[in-house]
């Protein structure tokens, strides 16, 4: 079952982002269905997180997107060749976001290993942002797509006890000063397919 837009609309973006794990990430893309479930995630708080692309109230052509009611995906580019597959999440004009940053395969293997040029089944499939997204055929032309859709959409998954679930500091948000040290990546104890140990 899809996760309702309700679920999306909750005010804690920690919590919406240990919530996701375990959650099934679908898509649609050229005909063919894949999915993946999803083991580590980011939280970006918005406007009073120096790590978020919306701090201090930062508002973009391409950030737009963020202030929109949650439910709707958030793809950006990162040196010019990752696109990177974001969770909007709470109410309009609080932009809130969770990073999917590693899935582990579950449908339609054959296409995420046909996409990514592999022959074999192994994390570098889609333990990672960059990696997932053209895995599953995500692209920044996706960005926008409401969550409730055929094309991009989360199901729920597996439930986690506290002690499956690990936290950590964020990867790569080095320029966000005290705020680059908070424990908002989480991901699944021991997965084979966490982008990075913590």
């Amino acid at each position: 079952m899809k996760l309702p837009v309700q679920f999306y609309l909750q005010q804690d973006v920690e919590q919406a982002a240990e919530k996701l794990l375990g959650c099934l990430l679908y898509t649609q893309i050229d005909g063919k269905r894949c999915s993946g479930r999803i083991v580590e995630t980011e939280a970006y708080a918005g406007t009073t997180d120096r790590a978020s692309h919306a701090w201090n109230g930062r508002r973009t052509k391409r950030t737009q997107v963020m202030y929109r009611p949650g439910g709707v995906a958030y793809v950006y580019l990162i040196y010019g060749i990752h696109a990177l597959f974001n969770v909007v999440t709470n109410k309009q004009d609080i932009p809130h976001a969770v990073l999917i940053r590693a899935v582990e395969p579950v449908e339609g293997t054959a296409t995420m290993l046909q996409r990514r040029n592999m022959s074999a089944l192994n994390p570098k499939l889609s333990a990672g942002p960059g990696l997932l997204t053209r895995a599953l055929g995500i692209t920044t032309a996706h960005t926008g797509l409401d969550l409730q859709g055929n094309r991009i959409w989360i199901e729920s998954g597996m439930s986690l006890t506290d002690d499956q679930i690990v936290a950590g500091p964020r990867i790569g948000v080095d320029y966000a000063g005290e705020d680059a040290l908070l424990p908002r990546r989480f991901g699944i104890k021991d997965s084979a397919w966490l982008s990075r140990k913590f």
